[in-house]
């Protein structure tokens, strides 16, 4: 029996704004009972900046959930509670291993609640982290947007955040375009499978605009040196300070230590449902297209790399669960691979939507090198120069120390940043099925005269002589060519 095609409204998700909520994100908890949390929240950079926001938290009462009534109501405490956890573990000279139950006895009921981890993920940061400027204008548009909290109070990190809030806008008709693709495909319906996937080809090229604005108002040396800081997890956190991880402590004596990854990217479910809805199969880092099939998962299955999968345990529980559901009625790469030899439209439109999905995850490799490589790099070189007592000493609390480094250290779930996002940009094009298609997104580009003539040209292939450890963002990244993967945990 063919599964049901899933219908957005059982998951809450909306056919305008995809995973954003239906109804906008409060400004502020409407409850009295609740202005200690939203006084807290007022004050938050200020607190930080003076290293006094751990005391202000340790003399908060513990509040009940039980003023929380709607889902926005519920939404909003985890998204003020994790950035107060985050606030509170990161905000001092050494890291924190314990949350008081001021913080941990809400959170845990709110996380059990609205079924996600008790840490700062990508829905506290940015599904449920903004405001339009203007309520009778788009979500949509990246000008009207501005985020309800943040750690530093700067436009660096508001924009961070802010961008992927508009790709989640600009992305979420897409999901119902498709599953009216779906539903056309059972039909054999290829008319309407066409005009479904050059929407979607369409509505990725103006992503990719999006997420090519990142640079115009977030610097990557503030974004590296003081914003990752606060968005570190507590997984594989033993050389930034807590080996054991974090303690939520919630009054009762029993809290054992708990390690988690902190928000990212990864735990976008619009993403996930690109790759799931064009049947996009992710390998574990390393592993070949040509590898024996008894060893990979069937096709259509999406998504099996398992960190992507692990990143689907930081999604709120109705949109994991969405992509869980999505994965048994995906149609859309067999119908297309059945009609490409008599179907060109068809088969052409498909391969525009994978091609314009590699150009996005293209913009997204640029933004980490830019964000992330290069800056560890320089963070780098500047260590040696220094005396080992002063770089000690002036070690950050996201940042791994070089003894890290040299210890290469592995996860489960993967580990080279680049490699893994140079494999997953591959893998979209993959199923194309015109070979010129395919020959066209494998290309190899190469840029000339665009570097300094004197020190000549910086091979992308370069081995580093030891691995370059990073900690944030999803936990520790370990950047280091010969392993593979993204994420450390």
């Amino acid at each position: 029996m063919i599964p049901p095609i899933p219908i957005l409204a059982d998951y809450g998700i909306s056919p305008e704004h995809g995973f954003l909520p239906d109804v906008l994100p409060l400004t502020r908890l409407p409850d009295p009972y609740y202005n200690k949390w939203e006084a807290v929240a007022a004050n938050l950079q200020s607190l930080i900046l003076s290293k006094r926001l751990r005391g202000v938290i340790d003399r908060l009462p513990v509040l009940s959930t039980i003023g929380l009534e709607h889902d926005a109501e519920w939404r909003r405490a985890y998204m003020l509670l994790t950035f107060f956890a985050h606030g509170y573990i990161w905000g001092g000279d050494t890291p924190q291993e314990r949350v008081p139950p001021s913080i941990s006895a809400p959170l845990l009921k709110i996380c059990e609640h609205l079924e996600v981890p008790p840490v700062s993920t990508y829905a506290a940061s940015v599904l449920w982290n903004f405001k339009p400027l203007f309520v009778d204008e788009n979500i949509d548009d990246l000008d009207n947007l501005a985020t309800l909290t943040t750690f530093t109070g700067s436009l660096d990190e508001s924009w961070f955040y802010l961008v992927s809030v508009a790709i989640e806008a600009r992305g979420g008709p897409i999901i119902p375009l498709m599953l009216e693709a779906v539903a056309a495909a059972r039909k054999g319906d290829a008319a309407t499978v066409t005009r479904c996937l050059q929407g979607f080809a369409e509505r990725l090229d103006d992503l990719g605009e999006l997420l090519h604005r990142m640079h115009e108002m977030c610097d990557p040396s503030f974004f590296y040196r003081r914003i990752r800081t606060f968005l570190a997890g507590s997984k594989n956190m033993a050389e930034a300070g807590l080996p054991n991880g974090v303690i939520w402590d919630d009054g009762t004596g029993k809290s054992d230590y708990v390690q988690y990854s902190g928000p990212s990217n990864a735990q976008s479910s619009l993403i996930q449902f690109f790759d799931i809805i064009l049947g996009i199969e992710h390998r574990p880092t390393g592993e070949k297209a040509d590898a024996p099939e008894s060893d990979r998962e069937g096709r259509m299955r999406g998504p099996t790399h398992n960190f992507i999968q692990d990143m689907r345990r930081y999604m709120p529980g109705p949109h994991a669960r969405f992509l869980n559901d999505i994965s048994s009625v995906a149609n859309i790469r067999q119908f297309v691979e059945s009609r490409a030899q008599t179907d060109r439209p068809l088969a052409l439109a498909y391969d525009a939507c994978l091609a314009m999905l590699r150009s996005f995850r293209d913009i997204h490799i640029a933004i980490v090198t830019r964000y992330i490589i290069l800056p560890s790099r320089e963070n780098r070189a500047r260590s040696r120069s220094r005396s080992p007592e002063v770089v000690r000493s002036r070690q950050n609390l996201a940042t791994a120390s070089k003894n890290a480094a040299h210890k290469k250290v592995k996860g489960t779930g993967g580990t080279a940043l680049i490699p893994f996002l140079k494999q997953a940009r591959d893998e979209t094009s993959e199923p194309a099925v015109e070979k010129w298609t395919q020959k066209y997104m494998n290309r190899a580009t190469r840029s000339t005269g665009q570097n300094d003539f004197f020190l000549g040209k910086a091979s992308e292939e370069e081995v580093v002589d030891e691995p370059v450890v990073e900690h944030g963002l999803a936990g520790t990244w370990n950047i280091d060519d010969d392993v593979g993967g993204i994420c450390l945990y």
